[in-house]
C-alpha cells in the first residue's frame, strides 16, 4: 500500500486514495529500475536551489529546505502546517518550501535528480526503491502504524469469511501481499479467493456490490464507507500477523544529509514539534487543525468534514509505539518489518534498516 488520496467529499468514489492513481502499471521492478536509470541523466538539471542568508554558516543563518509531499494535502500532514503555522521552523532557521506532487512518484524521481531535499514515502516504496539501487535515506515518520486493510461488505465477519468470494485489488505486488497476510493470518486461504483488478475505486466498487471486499486503507477509503455504509467491516493488517511499522517516512538522500545535515536535522525537530501538538481531544482542536491545513497549504478544495473524520481516525497512528506523538523512527519495528517484507515477497531480500534509517534520525 502506498501513500494517501486527498479527501474531496463524499460525492468522490475514492476520496483518498494516493498517488498510485498517476502511476504507471508496470510491474515494480520495471517502473523503479527505470527511475534509478534515469538518475544521472537528471542530475545535471540542477538541485533545490538551496538559499542561505545571514552570516554563512554562522548560528543566524537561515537555509531554505524544499519538502515534496506523497500527496495533496490531508489530514497526515497535519504535523507539518502545525509546525509552519507556529513558527517552528522559522524558530530553527528554516525555510521550508512545501510541494505537491504532480503524481506519486516525483518524491523518488526529484529527490533522484536532486530537485528537492526531502520527500514523504511509504515505506513499501522505499524499500523497493533502495533495492532498486535507489539513494533514500529515513529521517523521521509521521504515520507510525500499517494503514493497509482489507475493507468488507456486511456479512463479511472476518477475513476467512472471504475464501470463494470476489475481491478488490489494486493489481500491485505489495498490495496483494498485504491482502494474503490478513486472510492467512485469520486461518483463511488466499488462494481460493477471486480477485478482480479494480485499481483505486474500492469504494466504488464496493458501493456498487461488484466486490464483496476490496483492499484499501482504513484510514481514507475505511472511513468513507463506514460513513456511508453502516455494517463495512475494516480489518487491519497489524491485526492479523503483520509487526506494526511506520507507513509514511520523511526521506531525504545521502548526499543532501552528507551536505546540509544540519539544516535537514533542525527541520526534523521542528516537525517533531509540530506533531506533538496534533490534538484530536475536542471537536474545536480537530476544526483548528484542518483550518491550519487549509490555510496552510491554500488548497481550498479541501473538505473540512472529510478531512476532520479522517484526521480522527489517524491521529492515534501519529504517536509512537510507546503513545508519545513525535516522528521518531523505531529501529526496532523497522527491523521486525524488514525481516516480514522479505517473508511475504514485497522485497527479495530484509531491507538493511541500518542502512536505510539516518544515523542522527530521532528515535532507537
Amino acid at each position: 500500500m502506498s501513500g494517501q488520496r486527498h479527501p474531496h467529499g463524499p460525492t468522490i468514489l475514492d476520496p483518498w486514495r494516493p498517488r498510485r492513481r498517476e502511476r504507471s502499471r508496470r510491474p515494480w521492478r520495471t517502473r523503479l529500475g527505470a527511475l534509478v536509470a534515469s538518475a544521472a541523466l537528471l542530475a545535471g538539471c540542477g538541485g533545490s536551489d538551496p538559499v542561505t542568508t545571514g552570516s554563512a554558516g554562522g548560528a543566524g543563518a537561515v537555509e531554505r529546505l524544499s519538502l515534496t509531499l506523497d500527496f495533496a494535502p490531508n489530514a497526515v500532514h497535519a504535523g507539518i502546517y502545525l509546525a509552519q503555522d507556529q513558527g517552528r521552523f522559522t524558530d530553527a532557521r528554516v525555510d521550508l518550501r512545501v510541494r505537491v506532487p504532480s503524481s506519486g512518484a516525483d518524491g523518488a524521481r526529484l529527490l533522484a535528480a536532486g530537485r528537492t531535499d526531502l520527500a514523504i514515502m511509504t515505506i513499501h516504496d522505499i524499500a523497493l526503491a533502495r533495492q532498486a539501487g535507489a539513494d533514500l535515506v529515513a529521517v523521521a515518520a509521521l504515520v507510525h502504524r500499517p494503514l493497509g486493510s482489507v475493507i468488507a461488505g456486511p456479512g463479511i465477519e472476518r477475513p476467512r469469511d472471504l475464501e470463494r468470494r470476489t475481491v478488490g485489488m489494486t493489481g500491485l505486488p505489495s498490495d496483494d501481499a498485504v491482502f494474503d497476510q490478513i486472510v492467512r493470518g485469520d486461518g483463511g486461504d488466499p488462494s481460493t479467493v477471486r480477485r478482480r483488478t479494480i485499481g483505486f475505486d474500492a469504494v466504488g466498487a464496493l458501493l456498487s456490490e461488484r466486490v464483496d471486499a476490496a483492499i484499501g486503507f482504513w484510514n481514507a477509503e475505511g472511513v468513507a464507507l463506514r460513513s456511508r455504509r453502516p455494517g463495512t467491516r475494516v480489518f487491519r493488517v497489524d491485526r492479523f500477523g503483520a509487526p506494526s511499522y511506520p507507513e509514511l517516512l520523511v526521506v531525504s538522500t545521502s548526499k543532501v544529509l552528507a551536505d546540509r545535515g544540519d539544516a535537514v536535522g533542525r527541520f526534523v525537530r521542528a516537525l517533531d514539534l509540530g506533531q506533538r501538538t496534533v490534538s484530536v481531544d475536542d471537536d474545536a482542536a480537530v476544526d483548528r487543525i484542518v483550518r491550519t491545513i487549509r490555510d496552510g497549504s491554500g488548497d481550498r478544495s479541501i473538505d473540512p468534514a472529510t478531512t476532520a473524520e479522517q484526521l480522527r481516525a489517524v491521529a492515534p497512528a501519529m504517536r509512537t509505539g510507546d503513545g508519545r506523538p513525535g516522528v521518531a523512527i523505531d529501529r526496532t519495528a523497522l527491523r521486525r518489518w524488514a525481516a516480514w517484507e522479505a517473508r511475504v515477497g514485497i522485497t527479495d531480500r530484509a531491507p538493511d534498516v541500518d542502512a536505510l534509517v539516518w544515523e542522527q534520525a530521532p528515535g532507537s
